[in-house]
């Protein structure tokens, strides 16, 4: 695709759009026959969609080894009916939808992660109370994974073409350290990387949130290395510790912005030998936030000169006989800032949807796999998979799969894709 036919296609959806225009939009979908089709099949196949949460939520999927729940929902898309199904080289399962346009037209992602952020080991065993379900990783995010295949299932069965082809995603790398990298591959190296027209992440259960602003974060472990020695014989040498708690002390001064929200935090440390020992290596991890990518990138700027300057300080106040402090900087995790803008019209769509299912939209700004194709300036949006959840990263996880708020919300998110997939 030529770069012209790209940035067309990327406008397309990215416009402007009046929330006038947008709920045209969407009641003209909301009151087609195929539409209401659709929300009746979602109805029926109620028991079909929970099963299918329970079979995928009981499927091992730590960070990093996510490979047996991806070849279970390979099949899964399989089965749905879709095209091309495949597990591509960073381990996203994914599965085509044809649309009525020319083959390799635009596409449409619709994607849900495959990873949780539970270690290896940790029971999974769904525990059932009533209507509510609990385990790991339930609502964050494996009821996003089985409402895509109830999607592309119902489409099929009732032989919806819309205008766009539409890509069914479980993508690996979401949750902490993955650092996006199922959706950095597939929009930056992927076999359609040049053909995204918009980008829709399902995430969470909540049908009223939609989040238009990708907070970006750089993280970084901070290697504090010195000579070391006896805490008595050696009294006086430099001291690695030092310099660490000086960064936390100057980074704790750094006045931030309240909008663009901006924050930082000291979060993870280790190091030492012993209690009797001058330490000759301490670490410690930080965490930097923010919804602008320039306010990113002062924030980590500043830090970086704080960690030297505390490490000349405590060169320059103690005896380096034996050595001197370094200090050795690794990323380890880097997430893009981005936004899509309220006057978009996939926003003012899924804005629209969530009205007409009797609702109130709450756009908002998180971390999630939206952030990649928004900071590469691709329309994108992440939304809930409909019915209600709780304790997200927690072992008592659950979600409530009462069955008419979970179609309820289950037919928005439906109601936007296709709105979004029949636009020029």
């Amino acid at each position: 695709m030529s770069l012209t036919a790209g940035l067309l296609m990327i406008a397309s959806l990215g416009a402007t759009m009046t929330p006038a225009k947008g709920d045209d939009a969407v009641q003209k979908v909301a009151q087609s026959a195929r539409y209401n089709a659709l929300v009746q099949q979602l109805d029926s196949e109620h028991d079909r969609i929970v099963d299918e949460i329970i079979t995928l939520v009981e499927i091992p999927a730590p960070p990093f080894k996510e490979a047996e729940r991806a070849k279970a929902y390979h099949d899964m898309l399989r089965v749905a009916g879709l095209q091309d199904v495949e597990i591509d080289a960073e381990g996203n399962a994914m599965g085509l939808y044809r649309g009525s346009g020319p083959a390799g037209g635009p596409v449409l992602i619709l994607a849900a992660h495959l990873d949780t952020v539970f270690p290896e080991g940790t029971p999974l065993k769904v525990r059932r109370d009533g209507t509510r379900l609990y385990a790991p990783g339930i609502g964050d995010d494996t009821r996003s994974l089985a409402v895509l295949l109830a999607y592309a299932r119902a489409m099929k069965d009732k032989n919806i073409r819309p205008r766009t082809d539409i890509l069914f995603v479980g993508n690996v790398g979401e949750e902490g350290p993955g650092d996006l990298r199922g959706v950095r591959y597939l929009l930056t190296k992927g076999k359609y990387k040049d053909r995204v027209k918009a980008f829709v992440s399902m995430d969470g259960t909540d049908p009223q949130r939609v989040v238009n602003g990708g907070v970006g974060s750089r993280r970084y472990r901070i290697s504090y290395k010195g000579p070391g020695g006896h805490s008595y014989g050696a009294f006086g040498l430099v001291n690695p510790m030092v310099a660490m708690g000086q960064t936390v002390t100057e980074l704790y001064k750094i006045p931030v912005p309240a909008s663009p929200k901006t924050t930082y935090a000291a979060s993870v440390t280790g190091g030492g030998t012993s209690v009797n020992s001058i330490p000759h290596e301490v670490f410690m991890e930080f965490d930097f936030r923010s919804e602008s990518p320039t306010e990113l990138t002062k924030i980590e700027q500043r830090f970086l000169s704080i960690v030297q300057d505390s490490v000349n300080a405590e060169n320059n106040a103690r005896v380096v006989r034996e050595g001197k402090i370094v200090a050795e900087a690794k990323l380890i995790g880097d997430r893009p800032a981005g936004m899509t803008a309220h006057s978009a019209a996939i926003t003012q769509i899924a804005a629209a949807a969530i009205r007409a299912n009797g609702m109130t939209p709450q756009l908002s700004a998180s971390s999630t796999d939206s952030n990649l194709p928004m900071s590469l300036g691709v329309p994108a949006l992440t939304i809930g998979s409909g019915g209600s959840g709780g304790r997200a990263h927690a072992l008592d996880e659950w979600i409530d799969v009462e069955k008419a708020q979970s179609v309820k919300g289950m037919s928005t998110g439906l109601l936007m894709l296709l709105t979004m997939a029949d636009m020029p």
